[in-house]
């Protein structure tokens, strides 16, 4: 099967055109190597895909027969990506939450005190 079609197979994307590009970016490695779109899989290679900042690791264990609901995914891959990149790419998205845009003024006593809020809760 095409990395690209396994891509979209397994939800890693929404629409099969997004695991092209993302291919033809250089986003996607098998085994350590930059992969075109057309490259096959096989059981027991290993992924790497760059997704919003996180690089996702992944090993494939089969490969489906057509897309796959996502109670099903777990058959045919095992996700290896480190705890550790996680919970960063978490930090990450939750301090992008409360960014305030450049000229907006002073905080206001409600996003004072949610700020404050915010950190006092990471003591």
């Amino acid at each position: 099967m095409r990395i690209d079609k396994y891509l979209w197979c397994t939800r890693y994307f929404k629409t099969r055109n997004q695991a092209t590009e993302a291919c033809r970016k250089g986003q996607v490695r098998i085994d350590g190597q930059v992969v075109k779109p057309s490259r096959e899989v096989l059981p027991s290679d290993q992924i790497t895909l760059r997704r919003q900042q996180l690089d996702l690791s992944l090993k494939v264990l089969d490969i489906p027969p057509q897309r796959v609901g996502a109670k099903w995914v777990g058959i045919y891959r095992e996700d290896t990506t480190p705890a550790e990149a996680l919970e960063q790419h978490r930090l990450i998205q939750t301090t992008r939450e409360y960014y305030r845009n450049k000229g907006t003024g002073r905080p206001t006593k409600k996003d004072r005190r949610d700020l404050d809020d915010f950190i006092d809760d990471g003591d």
